[in-house]
């Protein structure tokens, strides 16, 4: 006798209570378990390169920073280091602290939601807005290092436009104090209680395998046990007199599964890494310059009679941000510009962590990746014979002014 199929279709999104951003997942279900997933993005695309390609580099970092509301200096310091690479800017010393500094002083706080928010997928409110709490602590370090709590503008090409004073010292020790005497309580909070246990052990499996097929990055990569992290592999800014190690979650636990409790492991820890870095940073921060060229129309002649293309890449809360600029000879702009964020890599292993999961478990496990959409939309077209080509700014504006008429016929 034939085995009776319960199976069904379940759309989550583009517009769901469970995602913070928009995104359209189509699940294929029988009984309670997911059989195979379709992932649609491109709900927030904004054509930010494009805009990017009618500015110069310095307009640039203001755009680059409203790519992501929570990585502000993740896409403004890998543009920056694209630009000085391909021109051949060298950075003074003390503004590579700095920038280290205001790059791990997010990188706590990027964690910090997220944990909030993965709390809250599995209905743990009372930790959420805990963790949410003492987030702020950081944020309010942000604003009096940098003048404002996102979008810092701290990064200049060539160094940072903000010094940090040494009345501020004290104050950002106190902060980096604070999260000390929370460490602990947190990993009680997340990794020691039976329910967060009960929800997240061998919930959206990702293994060692999976991972590097399919080109995870950041702490989504790392929770499967691979030991990959830019800050360690190629050292950029003052990382390399710090000494990185990446972190992985048998450093904890003793072992790796890949599932979300040990991605859960893997941010916690690295919020104690970024305190330990951020500690270090202000003592050996060196005296000295904090930009190669103070006078802005000498450093956009500069950039004027530069030639060259070159890749900037920064280890970002979510994992490795590569930017790629391209100058031609006579012009300040940049000629191409072009942001692979990484919740672009991290959308393929959503497919392994799916396969065979609950219902109940899709949003700890969409939340487990913390992606972010709005870094990561594209507009392409594909035609049904399988040609694919990139839609341009004017395009999309001429498309939506169609649609707009076919509209105002019916």
């Amino acid at each position: 006798m034939a085995k009776a199929s319960y199976g069904y279709n379940i759309p989550v999104g583009p517009i769901h209570p469970a995602l913070k951003e928009p995104i359209e997942f189509q699940f294929e279900i029988d009984g309670e378990r997911v059989k195979s997933v379709r992932i649609y993005a491109g709900q927030v695309h904004r054509g930010i390169e494009w805009m990017g390609m009618r500015r110069n580099p310095i307009q640039n970092l203001y755009l680059a920073e409203r790519i992501c509301g929570i990585c502000s200096v993740t896409h403004s310091l890998a543009l920056a280091l694209a630009v000085e690479r391909a021109l051949n800017i060298e950075v003074p010393p003390r503004a590579q602290y700095i920038r280290l500094i205001v790059a791990e002083l997010e990188r706590i706080h990027s964690h910090l939601l997220w944990a909030g928010v993965a709390a809250h997928e599995i209905g743990f409110d009372s930790a959420f807005m805990l963790i949410w709490k003492v987030r702020e602590n950081v944020m309010d370090i942000l604003e009096r290092v940098t003048g404002n709590r996102v979008n810092y503008a701290i990064v200049q090409i060539g160094g940072v436009r903000r010094d940090i004073k040494k009345e501020d010292y004290h104050e950002i020790r106190k902060c980096l104090d604070y999260y000390r005497t929370l460490s602990e309580r947190l990993k009680f909070l997340l990794l020691e209680d039976p329910t967060v246990a009960l929800r997240t052990r061998d919930v959206g499996v990702l293994t060692r395998e999976e991972a590097l097929s399919l080109c995870a990055v950041g702490p989504t990569l790392r929770a499967s046990g691979v030991p990959k992290d830019v800050r360690q592999d190629q050292p950029y800014i003052a990382y390399a007199d710090l000494s990185v190690r990446a972190i992985t979650p048998d450093m904890y636990t003793g072992e790796v599964k890949g599932d979300v409790y040990d991605r859960i492991v893997v941010r916690l820890l690295e919020v104690d890494q970024s305190v330990d870095l951020i500690d270090r940073a202000l003592t050996e921060m060196p005296e000295g310059d904090i930009l190669y060229e103070k006078n802005l129309v000498k450093l956009l002649a500069l950039i004027k009679r530069g030639e060259g293309e070159a890749v900037g890449r920064h280890e970002a809360p979510r994992g490795e941000d590569v930017h790629y600029v391209k100058f031609v000879p006579g012009s300040e702009n940049l000629a191409v510009w072009k942001v692979r964020a990484p919740t672009y890599n991290n959308l393929l292993p959503w497919v392994p962590m799916f396969k065979d999961a609950e219902v109940a478990d899709i949003p700890i496990i969409v939340a487990s990746t913390d992606p972010c959409l709005s870094c990561l939309n594209r507009a392409t077209f594909i035609y049904p014979s399988g040609r694919k080509e990139v839609l341009t700014h004017k395009e999309l504006h001429e498309l939506s002014v169609r649609k707009t008429r076919r509209l105002k016929k019916r």
